[in-house]
């Protein structure tokens, strides 16, 4: 674990600026994915599957690129019980955060006296990429596909990498299956979204494309806007932790351990804590589970290279450290008395997780948020991934001869600022 003591100087601030910089796309990748966007769009399904035999050493063709009807049934037979139990509740958990959420159609009258307000639609097909190359994300299917479902998006295509063997885990496909998505494609990596971009022959084109990806995927998605929507870049996962004197480095240390097992080997992990003896008992907690985890040599890495520790004097200077990082998970491992007024300072977060017994596994998996977030400090502008995302608004104005009139002088007025007679004429001549 890297280490760092805050001061309020452009040295410390520098320092910090460079450790983020660790989640910034380098340009060579950049081009790479250029070329691999560019290629689908000129050669369509043949470069996708190319591309998925080069990156995912799957054989497959353009008809068995789509999971068909049947496999997405015995999915679900291929998973226990308890299995079974675990999806549709994280799914009933998702589904009830975002409906609270939901946006309603609203109609009022102006100062004029004219009809205005607005109406939501579903995206009439949106595009979602389901990581799957390291770890089956079975989660992520649900933090995704049912805000869709919710808000019902007519058309949702699925894209997630396949096995070398041409397979999609069980567990995702059954998931996919419970929420009613119908329409799945073994594609992965920056190819499924120049696929979903750009549309080949087996693939039809979206109009809005979301989920999390590796540095490829969310590079792709970066230049792909503009031909399609896109809902944030949620990158390679990340955690910030702030902890007081109080928290057990035993949790810490595991929580840090679960954000470094995502597998992309770009994880970035952030501990702010006003304890300077607790930094030495979180390493040894770090040094004692990684050898018990599947996945501990990954883990070590990241822990090695891409954590820091930061030393703050107080809580306040942790939340000045947030607010910078714009972390996608934020834990506050502290005492319930301070957590009120750091959670009022905090204001760049992608989800905020409140007090000793909150880890980040649960957003990930079933508390009701999404856990699609931004990355990379992209929390500055960027909120987490939400069911209006997948909705379009219209406004609506409607004026009658009455409500026209009285609108008269300020269009006057502003068309003759402007130097826009024709603008100004367009009312005037409907008196």
């Amino acid at each position: 674990m890297l280490k760092l003591e805050y001061s309020d100087t452009p040295k410390f601030k520098s320092a910090l600026r460079q450790f983020c910089a660790k989640a910034k796309v380098t340009g060579d990748l950049a081009q790479v994915v250029r070329e691999i966007l560019h290629d689908v769009q000129t050669r369509g399904d043949r470069a996708v599957l190319e591309a998925t035999q080069r990156f995912d050493r799957a054989q497959l063709t353009a008809p068995t690129m789509r999971v068909t009807s049947a496999d997405l049934k015995a999915a679900q037979k291929n998973l226990s019980a308890i299995e079974r139990k675990a999806i549709r509740e994280s799914i009933a958990m998702v589904k009830d955060f975002h409906r609270r959420t939901l946006p309603r159609n609203w109609q009022a009258k102006n100062a004029h006296g004219a009809s205005v307000g607005e109406r939501f639609y579903p995206i009439q097909r949106v595009g979602l990429y389901i990581p799957g190359g390291n770890v089956p994300l079975v989660s992520t299917v649900i933090m995704t596909a049912v805000l869709a479902k919710l808000v019902r998006c007519p058309e949702i295509a699925v894209c997630t990498p396949p096995r070398p063997d041409g397979t999609i885990a069980s567990g995702m496909l059954a998931a996919l299956a419970m929420i009613g998505i119908k329409e799945v494609y073994k594609v992965g990596g920056a190819q499924a979204i120049g696929a979903m971009a750009y549309g080949t022959k087996a693939i039809p084109p979206v109009d809005k494309i979301f989920g999390p990806g590796n540095a490829f995927v969310m590079e792709a998605k970066r230049q792909v806007l503009g031909t399609v929507g896109i809902d944030l870049l949620p990158g390679p996962s990340e955690v910030m932790i702030i902890a007081d004197g109080g928290a057990n480095p035993r949790h810490l240390a595991a929580d840090l351990l679960a954000q470094a097992e995502h597998g992309s080997g770009k994880e970035i992990l952030y501990y702010a804590t006003t304890s300077k003896a607790q930094i030495a008992k979180v390493e040894r907690a770090l040094e004692a589970q990684i050898p018990t985890l599947r996945h501990g040599k990954k883990c070590a890495m990241i822990i090695h290279k891409r954590c820091i520790g930061i030393i703050c004097q107080n809580l306040s200077q942790a939340a000045s450290v947030a607010n910078f990082i714009a972390p996608e998970h934020l834990e506050l491992q502290i005492a319930d008395k301070s957590i009120a007024a750091l959670n009022q300072t905090i204001t760049t977060a992608g989800a905020i997780l409140q007090g000793y017994h909150t880890p980040t596994v649960l957003g990930d998996f079933t508390a009701g948020p999404s856990h699609t977030l931004p990355t990379g400090r992209a929390g500055r502008f960027f909120s987490g991934l939400q069911a209006l995302d997948f909705m379009r608004r219209s406004s609506t104005v409607r004026y009658d001869a009455r409500s026209l009139a009285k609108a008269a002088s300020v269009v006057e007025t502003f068309a003759r600022l402007e130097e826009l007679d024709a603008h100004g004429n367009s009312l005037k001549i409907r008196l």
